[in-house]
């Protein structure tokens, strides 16, 4: 036998000779493997998981005898008896090098496990958390070496983990003592180190702590609030949950809340104190949820717009509404969480907050430029972050642009007037017969259409109680194909449109999509004011989409993807017909869902991301819509529906457009009209 072995790790292909006797651990250490341990190769956490493989390997060029590792020892049958290890496993921190050798690293025993998204396209997310827990040996006082216990620690861990610089408070200063001592000097440490290196101690206990570690991925929107709970150890998300912004009341939009804290003294503390209070409120109710402690969520990433990105630091917003749209600081944020004052956290959980990218282009996008990755695309894509204040992402590898526009709460159910955020009950899909004008509808809680046998009976517990995002999306472009809705947006009466659902109401006119009166239900209907709304807010995101298309000289972009809380929800044609996006075949038109929660769950659970998207938004180039004439030129020509100028050709091949016009005057619709047909 030569004085040294070839060792071979799969599934990586990374290969190196060691000397006999070597630890598989510290093989895998020393050639980069990812093989994990928390408990430093003590045999106790059993991560360090292997499977030697024996016998020819020709693809290696090696022959792998029965004894090319150490013999089965003490501490591998004492944890087998205890925990049980599978058929061939062995404990890589126990096992040694005795001969050439393959060994095959299981998924579970790799750090950066692999964990599937599944939206409109998978994608991975590689673990490398900022908090993990590692188990150290701790050497004990001595009267010879006059050290602190805190001292010493940090020496064990320099030691045995290689982690210098380590930080910790007061608080867990005045912990550590009883700590060490009834862990009889072994303890496990919860380490952050964020991506500037520098390691904080969060939390510490005797022993070897077995539990897991938590995080919480949040969008922070103006409307909604989003939040995920994530195991820190898989990434997997343990429960998600939402809630309506308390903001609200101080005002629907974004520039509302900045008028009120311009106007009232103090406005903006109170925003800042109710949105905290919602935080910690959701954190301990999706903890709750999920079965976890509270105490064991030691991390929180945040996204959010300019806006809530202030008025969650404590920040006066004031700057923000009016030109040149300062913000505070446009970097990310790495900062305890009880500078937030979320105290449904562990005492010493660490926050993250991506950057902004610009005055009205924020956090939240740049969440979205990590989930999308629009950077590493070959063809022209264009992003669209569907919400109260909607964000744009158009490029591709070469160029990246962004902007924001103003689209109001409409799209998620607000200024409408039955809208209503998606809950049980909401109209969510909606069909309109072009012969008929009759509509069936489906509610969220329930697969059946309205005209379906079991409906009532499928929505007798929630009921039909108003129309949420989607809903208002689809009804409105019903409208428009069953000959309801001219290009304008006004509304036939009952004789112009040939169905008595088509009902006055003062100068105008709305669509009765559900009556429940009968029944003590409410009436639902779709009014000229609702119309009004969409329109404004459509408006806004095409022109925002276009602006940055003139920027890149561009007249088409090859895919679109739709993002936002409601982003899945939305039907790619509807939205066509709405006018809400530039034309493009519809099987070029996906989801991402909630994009900028999945962006806060990446940088939640790979710290690396942090810095590749802290690099990524300096060269992103912000266009900014409220100084640029263009965007009104763009915004006023989006007004019709779908546009008064565009042609929309994809659109046109599956779709007929009922030639109709309201407007005793002609106006735009028709003019519109006639350009789209020649």
């Amino acid at each position: 036998m030569t004085e040294d072995a070839l060792v071979i790790f799969t599934p990586s292909g990374k290969r190196g000779r060691f000397a006999l006797g070597t630890p598989v651990l510290t093989a895998a250490r020393q050639l980069g493997v990812d093989l994990d341990s928390v408990c430093g190769g003590r045999g106790i956490c059993s991560k360090c998981q292997i499977t030697p493989g024996y016998g020819e390997f020709p693809k290696h060029g090696v022959t792998v005898s029965e004894g090319a590792l150490s013999e089965w020892n003490a501490v591998e049958d004492r944890y087998n008896r205890i925990r049980g290890l599978a058929s061939g496993r062995r404990l890589g921190c126990q096992a040694k090098v005795m001969g050439d050798v393959v060994i095959d690293v299981p998924p579970e025993s790799q750090v950066h496990r692999q964990v599937i998204r599944k939206s409109a396209t998978v994608r991975d997310i590689t673990m490398d958390p900022a908090t993990r827990t590692y188990y150290v040996e701790v050497a004990e006082p001595d009267m010879h070496e006059p050290s602190g216990d805190f001292q010493r620690l940090s020496d064990a861990l320099k030691e045995q983990w290689q982690i210098e610089g380590l930080e910790a408070d007061l608080h867990l200063l005045s912990r550590l003592q009883p700590v060490l001592r009834k862990g009889e000097w072994k303890v496990t440490v919860a380490i952050h180190r964020d991506h500037h290196g520098q390691a904080k101690l969060i939390d510490i206990w005797p022993g070897f702590f077995e539990g897991h570690l938590y995080g919480l991925a949040i969008d922070l929107g103006s409307t909604t609030i989003a939040a995920h709970l994530c195991d820190l150890t898989d990434g997997a998300v343990l429960a998600s949950s939402g809630l309506m912004n308390p903001q609200i009341r101080f005002g629907e939009d974004l520039m509302s809340r900045v008028s009120y804290a311009m106007m009232n003294p103090g406005g903006d503390r109170e925003m800042t104190q109710a949105v905290r209070q919602a935080l910690n409120g959701l954190a301990q109710s999706i903890a709750t949820e999920a079965n976890v402690d509270p105490a064991h969520i030691v991390e929180a990433v945040f996204v959010c717009n300019p806006v809530m990105h202030h008025l969650l630091l404590g920040i006066d917003p004031v700057e923000l509404g009016q030109a040149p749209f300062a913000l505070a600081t446009s970097e990310s944020l790495s900062i305890p969480a009880s500078a937030l004052e979320l105290t449904a956290l562990n005492d010493k959980a660490q926050v993250y907050v991506l950057p902004c990218i610009a005055g009205h282009v924020g956090a939240d996008c740049a969440a979205v430029a990590l989930s999308e990755e629009p950077n590493k695309s070959k063809d022209m894509v264009l992003i669209v972050d569907v919400g109260t204040n909607a964000e744009i992402l158009c490029g591709n590898a070469a160029r990246v642009l962004a902007c924001s526009s103003p689209t109001g709460p409409a799209f998620e159910g607000a200024q409408i007037s039955a809208g209503q955020r998606a809950a049980p009950g909401a109209i969510e899909r909606v069909e309109i017969d072009p012969v008929t004008k009759e509509p069936r509808f489906r509610v969220i809680g329930s697969d059946l259409w309205s005209d379906d046998p079991g409906f009532a009976a499928a929505t007798a517990t929630t009921g039909i109680t108003g129309i949420c995002g989607s809903g208002i999306i689809e009804v409105v472009a019903e409208m428009r194909l069953a000959g309801l809705l001219d290009p304008s947006g006004l509304i036939g009466s009952a004789d112009q449109t040939g169905t008595a659902r088509s009902v006055p109401t003062g100068r105008t006119h709305a669509y009765v999509l559900h009556d429940g009166t009968a029944d003590g239900g409410p009436l639902i209907t779709v009014t000229q004011g609702d119309i009004r709304a969409i329109q404004l807010a459509k408006s806004a995101l095409y022109a925002g989409a276009r602006l940055l298309m003139d920027e890149l000289n561009i007249d088409k972009v090859d895919r679109v993807t739709l993002a936002g809380a409601f982003g899945a929800h939305i039907s790619p044609k509807h939205a066509m017909v709405l006018g809400m996006i530039p034309d493009v075949p519809l099987d070029k038109v996906t989801s991402a869902g909630n994009a900028a929660g999945t962006g806060a769950r990446i940088a939640l659970c790979n710290v690396g991301s942090r810095a590749a998207i802290e690099a990524e938004v300096k060269r992103i180039h912000k266009v900014e819509t409220a100084i640029e004439p263009r965007f009104q030129e763009h915004f006023v020509a989006a007004n019709a529906i779908p546009h008064a100028t565009a042609p929309f050709p994809e659109l046109m091949k599956i779709v007929t457009l009922p030639d109709v016009s309201f407007n005793t005057g002609g106006g735009d619709g028709d003019g519109g009209r006639r350009r789209r047909r020649g």
